[in-house]
């Protein structure tokens, strides 16, 4: 049909029959007087629709399986959150093992040294204080912490408190090159000082130059007149080298402590100082030497040689 004057009044005119169309067939509802008509045209036209709905079921299906795709993404990458949560329930609960077991070990602790404590957890790590080798810890002044409290764990000894806030104490590690404290040798009761050097062993002066010392032996807090900032006999380490004495007034030694400073995670502030000194009472069983297999070898003589082991005449 070619684009002529005629043509386009019909197209005005047919647009204009539909409109009124659909309005009649809304504005009667379910009497409208077209209701017949478009039954006929669903009757004519619904299975060519249904054809082509299944020719373009395919599509559909494509759509729908894309969509289930989606959501199948969505419950592995749910499996996937819920096995990691899994998982770190299961590190928790093996962390929660291992505190438990440090939570004991420094029960027992205490309970040799007759040491009144406050339970403790470190927060925090030097880096937020500074260069220093100091922790935080969980408990203040609000709990009862106060400045210049001994600080131990199931080990020995971790520190003193130099500052306290009210919910938080921050803990100078015996580690620290500032950290000096008053030791005494065990058995021999050679008293002594030492400091911390870092990741290194600490450093004890004794006070005797001529002191009897070797490798392995084994050293405990001296204690601080009122019991501040160090109550006694608290385990500090074992002896790892001796400098030779060269006649000086004192001996240099070096201590490889029992705490690891490091790993630090539960702690005890010493609220309350034992009634006596509890001497080596707290150190740690000595290990038992391994003992050394004997060999004994046993020599067999061959069948032909003689009983006395003479060579025979020819």
């Amino acid at each position: 049909m070619r684009d002529t004057r005629e043509s386009r009044l019909l197209l005005v005119l047919l647009i204009a029959i539909a409109f009124a169309l659909i309005t009649v067939d809304i504005r009667g509802g379910e009497d409208s007087p077209v209701d017949g008509a478009r039954r006929a045209a669903a009757t004519v036209f619904g299975p060519i629709e249904d054809g082509v709905s299944t020719a373009v079921d395919p599509i559909g299906n494509a759509v729908s399986a894309i969509r289930d795709s989606g959501e199948r993404h969505d419950r592995l990458a749910a499996l996937e959150k819920e096995n990691a949560a899994l998982k770190a329930e299961l590190g928790s609960d093996d962390r929660n093992r291992s505190r438990v077991r440090q939570l004991d070990k420094m029960l027992k602790t205490a309970a040799s040294g007759q040491y009144g404590i406050k339970g403790a957890e470190v927060v925090a790590i030097g880096a937020a204080q500074g260069f220093s080798w100091t922790v935080t810890i969980d408990i203040g002044s609000k709990d009862g912490i106060k400045r210049d409290m001994t600080v131990l764990n199931g080990d020995g000894l971790v520190g003193r408190v130099t500052t306290v806030g009210p919910n938080t104490a921050t803990v100078l590690l015996a580690s620290d090159p500032d950290f000096t404290v008053g030791t005494r040798m065990e058995a021999t009761d050679e008293l002594g000082f030492a400091s911390g050097q870092g990741d290194r062993p600490l450093r004890v002066e004794l006070l005797n130059g001529k002191a009897k010392v070797k490798k392995g032996d084994r050293l405990v807090t001296f204690g601080s007149e009122a019991d501040k900032p160090f109550v006694p006999g608290v385990p500090v380490g074992v002896v790892s080298r001796v400098d030779p004495s060269g006649g000086d007034l004192t001996r240099t030694i070096y201590v490889r402590p029992y705490v690891g400073f490091t790993k630090l995670d539960i702690v005890g502030v010493v609220i309350q100082a034992p009634r006596s000194d509890p001497r080596d009472t707290v150190l740690p069983d000595k290990p038992k030497p391994t003992p050394t297999p004997t060999v004994t070898v046993t020599v067999t003589p061959s069948a032909g040689a003689p009983a006395d082991g003479q060579p025979q005449e020819q």
